[in-house]
Formats: structure tokens, C-alpha cells, sequence
């Protein structure tokens, strides 16, 4: 009986051992198949000129197969040049990511998507940086005049466009884009708290983030209003409504001191008064 035991669990272990190596066959052919049908199809949607990106169809054209919304004053020009090296290659082979870094890179675009719309088309979808105010900056022996958003980007004004914004003091170029954004959001709380009257404002001055001046408009000539770091609204609206009195007392006075709540003072030729 030894024997014959001995010869059954033999040929059970053969079995198993068979089983086994058929099973491992069996993946192994399907991992191959699977590597093989990849590969064709990889080259399939790499070659197929159905795939391919478009060109523009002339000189100075635009592709058809290239749709990009949201522009209102980036350069498109720029925006379209990112995509020059892929016009008549695969949009399998199209880097989403690569192209996406390359839009942020131009100064009016605060974000964009980038899609594949298959065959064979590209949409980008621009989000515009949204300027805050108006910035003059040294260039030389002479100024020039440009826009700031709430990031502290510096934007070139575009051609033909007309933004009613005040002028923003304080705002150096060689600062960092954190340290300039920070004094474009300071004015625009304090604008935001001063409401209606922030339209009367033509200048904020921010070189002193605790002690913000702004100037205002007010019989034909302007204010200028020392505020402090907070309560700007019930100071401005004090000085509001004293205002008739202090302009017929001080009739040549400009600047205003409003930081101390209960009471303000005016300063004329050099001369203080309260």
C-alpha cells in the first residue's frame, strides 16, 4: 500500500505543478498580447494622420483646429506661439501640462486649461489677471505708467483700453511680487470699506502699510487724507460731514489728518491747525 500511496501523491504534485505552469503560460501570453496591442495601438494613434494637430492654413492664418477663449488683453499672439511645435504632430503626443506652465509664463494670463478635444483639436481656456489700480514706475530719467493686480503682477497697459482705477503710491518695481501684492490688497480693503466714496478716491498711498493717505476730489481740487491702519470709513465720513465748516475756517487747506477720531487737523501754508 506504501507504494501505491506513495505513486498517487506523486501524481497529484505533477498536477499541481502542471496547473501551475499552465496558469503562468497563460499570463504570460496575455501580458505579451497586452504589450503588443499597446505598442500597435500607441503607434496607431501616433501615426494616423487622423490625430494630427492642423496647422493655419496660410501665412498670417490661424489654425481651425486651435480654439482659444477668454481673451480680452493678453497678446494672442503670444498664446498662439506656445503652441507653434505641435501643428502637425499627434495630439497623443500633446504635453497638457507643458503647455499650460508656458501660458502662465505671459503677463495677462492668471490661469488657463488646456484640452484635447479628440481627433483632433485643442481648447484653451484663458482666465485673465484682473487689474486694481494704476502704478507709475521709474524707467530711467523718466516714468512710465502701468496696471497692478492683486498678486502684485505689473501689467502693460493694452492699447485702446480704459480702466477706471486710482492711482496706487508707494509700489516700487524692484519689490517682490508678495510684497507688492500686499499693498494692493491693504487699498483694496480699506476701498472696499470706505463703499461709495471709494469712487471719489484718485490716489491711495501705501508706502506706510500702518498709515494709508488717500486723495480725494472735493470742490474742484484735491485732498489729500491722512487715514491710519483702520476705521477708515467712519474717519472719512467724519471729515465729511465737518468738512463746510473746516473749508470755511481753513479755506487753503489741503491735507488732513483724520487718525485721531475725535478730532481732525488740517494743515495750510505750512501752518497747523485744528
Amino acid at each position: 500500500m506504501a507504494p501505491q500511496a506513495s505513486a498517487r501523491k506523486g501524481r497529484r504534485g505533477w498536477r499541481v505543478m502542471l496547473r501551475y505552469g499552465l496558469i503562468a503560460s497563460g499570463v504570460s501570453v496575455i501580458l505579451a498580447s497586452g504589450i503588443y496591442g499597446s505598442q500597435r495601438f500607441q503607434q496607431f494613434m501616433i501615426r494616423d494622420p487622423r490625430f494630427f494637430l492642423s496647422g493655419p492654413p496660410d501665412y498670417g492664418l490661424e489654425s481651425p483646429n486651435l480654439e482659444v477663449l477668454g481673451i480680452k488683453y493678453a497678446s494672442r499672439a503670444q498664446i498662439l506661439h506656445v503652441f507653434e511645435h505641435d501643428y502637425g504632430r499627434s495630439l497623443y503626443l500633446f504635453p497638457l501640462a507643458e503647455r499650460r506652465k508656458a501660458l502662465l509664463d505671459i503677463k495677462w494670463v492668471h490661469d488657463a486649461a488646456v484640452s484635447r478635444i479628440w481627433p483632433n483639436r485643442i481648447l484653451v481656456r484663458v482666465s485673465e489677471r484682473q487689474p486694481a489700480a494704476f502704478v507709475k514706475l521709474p524707467a530711467g530719467n523718466i516714468a512710465r505708467w502701468a496696471l497692478i493686480d492683486d498678486e502684485g503682477m505689473i501689467l502693460e497697459p493694452p492699447p485702446k483700453a480704459s480702466f477706471k482705477l486710482p492711482v496706487l503710491a508707494g509700489v516700487l518695481s524692484n519689490e517682490s511680487a508678495d510684497k507688492r501684492g500686499t499693498r494692493v490688497r491693504r487699498m483694496q480693503r480699506m476701498m472696499k470699506e470706505l463703499g461709495a466714496f471709494a469712487d471719489r478716491v484718485s490716489e491711495v498711498d501705501v508706502t506706510d502699510l500702518d498709515n494709508l493717505k488717500i486723495t480725494e476730489q472735493a470742490d474742484g481740487r484735491a485732498l489729500s487724507l491722512v487715514l491710519g491702519d483702520h476705521n477708515f470709513s467712519s474717519r472719512v465720513q467724519n471729515f465729511l460731514e465737518h468738512y463746510a465748516d473746516i473749508h470755511r475756517r481753513m479755506p487753503q487747506a489741503t491735507t488732513f489728518d483724520l487718525r485721531l477720531d475725535d478730532r481732525i487737523t488740517g494743515s495750510e501754508a505750512n501752518t497747523d491747525a485744528r
